[in-house]
């Protein structure tokens, strides 16, 4: 299928409508020639597969960072009308609103350099981590479903954040029309005790630096000043709430293709009909997961500002340890887009991908090793990739395959030998997360930059790291 691939622009690919049986709109994908060489054919063929869902509207979109995974590759984007469409809990992703908090602040990297391993170790102990990991906070039923209810005004309402945090971050931390009667018992068990906890695998709480600056202006608004300023950045989910949502609504949406005859390309692929009960009920059920893990990463920011408080005996007022902005990449969405010249409501399914609204900050996390950045968003995403850009470096080998490869101890060292103060609750959390394990970043970067998308604004690299 890959060889079917013909490039239409700078650093745009297409495979037309009827590059296979059923095709219903063409796939797209975002990529230098480097990038596209390193996107497996196994991928290329899963965009195919959704291009053939019912109600579906083109191009179905692999970004820069595409890699397989279940159903949809991680770094895809795929919308359907909002009528005749499906929604599907396969296409958002098992970590619903896996997404990144970036954090300013108004020290430089020399300030912390002599409390550098302090900080990190302060950090590490603040912030539960790990598989399974438990957090300070144990919910009442009633605590949970205000959350996953009201999001973040439940976490400014018990002293965790402000509403300047909320007023900069997608859909001000909270989507509307959560509804928690639709989330299982088992899900709200998995979340009492998780809410403030980073969790494991890519999951990560970073300690940054500016590197560079490339458009002085949205920085400034953002209130990034300089280079050599210290940010921070988290990157989880909505933990084992998220993850059991999804498992439960897999197994409806299992039932709901053969209840309304829907054919699939892939068993990964199942969905509903976005009208159906079965439809209706996974997007209440999926904003219950969003609304939780926007109070997860406010949580934690909070903590974050308690230990740089406890290192500098500073508040963290005085240190402007403030929210840059924060997001989801692993969401779907009910928003209106032009298609053909025409106005249309589309379930946009964004699995790996970042919402990069005209002017709005894309936050893309790096690898441990290397770098991060803050994009602005384009307008010319939004007739490209459906206000669409990637999320990160993209794995280019297994996690299994990782750990044979290398190894934690050895990884922490090489970190430690660029400047850069590594933490985890196991080894083996290093070797699955090696810098070697993904994309080269930067590549990743400058294909969207190229494709005018969404365009580098500051670039920011670690100084130290805690990974889950």
């Amino acid at each position: 299928m890959k060889e079917k691939l013909r490039q239409v622009g700078d650093f745009v690919w297409e495979l037309p409508k009827g590059s296979r049986e059923r095709m219903e709109v063409s796939a797209r994908i975002i990529g230098s020639n480097a990038i596209i060489d390193q996107v497996e054919d196994d991928a290329v063929q899963q965009l195919t597969n959704v291009a053939t869902l019912p109600g579906v509207v083109g191009p179905v979109c692999g970004l820069s960072d595409m890699h397989w995974g279940y159903g949809l590759p991680m770094g895809a984007v795929g919308a359907f009308d909002a009528e005749e469409g499906i929604i599907s809990a396969g296409l958002c992703g098992f970590d619903i609103n896996c997404g990144i908090n970036s954090i300013r602040t108004n020290l430089s990297a020399e300030e912390i350099e002599s409390n550098k391993k302090e900080l990190i170790q302060t950090l590490f102990n603040k912030v539960p981590v790990g598989v399974g990991s438990k957090g300070k906070l144990v919910l009442t039923d009633e605590q949970l479903d205000d959350v996953m209810r009201r999001g973040i005004n439940w976490a400014i309402e018990n002293g965790y954040g402000t509403k300047e945090d909320a007023a900069r971050m997608e859909e001000h931390g909270c989507m509307e029309g959560a509804d928690p009667s639709k989330v299982s018992d088992l899900a709200k068990k998995r979340g009492r005790s998780q809410l403030g906890t980073l969790g494991a695998g890519n999951h990560f709480l970073e300690v940054q630096k500016v590197s560079d600056i490339y458009d002085k202006g949205f920085a400034d608004r953002l209130g990034i000043k300089d280079t050599n300023q210290v940010m921070i950045m988290i990157h989880c989910g909505s933990r084992g709430l998220g993850h059991q949502i999804a498992t439960d609504y897999l197994k409806i949406q299992e039932q709901a293709v053969k209840k309304y005859g829907i054919w699939l390309p892939d068993p990964q692929l199942a969905c509903a009909p976005v009208g159906s009960s079965e439809g209706k009920d996974f997007f209440s059920a999926m904003k219950c997961a969003v609304n939780y893990s926007f109070t997860n990463r406010l949580v934690m920011t909070q903590w974050i500002r308690e230990a740089f408080e406890q290192v500098f005996k500073k508040s963290w007022e005085d240190m402007d340890i403030n929210t840059v902005y924060g997001l989801c990449h692993n969401v779907i969405k009910l928003e209106e887009h032009t298609v053909n010249g025409e106005k249309r409501k589309l379930y946009v399914h964004r699995k790996g991908a970042t919402r990069a609204f005209p002017d709005d900050p894309a936050i893309i996390a790096g690898t441990m090793g290397t770098s991060s950045y803050i994009l602005k968003g384009t307008e010319k995403s939004m007739g490209m990739t459906f206000g669409s850009t990637c999320h990160g470096a993209g794995r280019r080998m297994s996690r299994h395959a990782a750990i044979k490869k290398f190894w934690g101890g050895k990884v922490k060292e090489e970190l430690a030998n660029m400047g850069i103060e590594a933490q985890s609750p196991h080894p083996k959390s290093l070797a699955e997360e090696a810098p070697g394990a993904y994309k080269n970043v930067d590549d990743v970067i400058e294909s969207v930059h190229g494709a005018g998308i969404s365009l580098k604004a500051v670039r920011m690299v670690p100084v130290g790291v805690i990974k889950g």
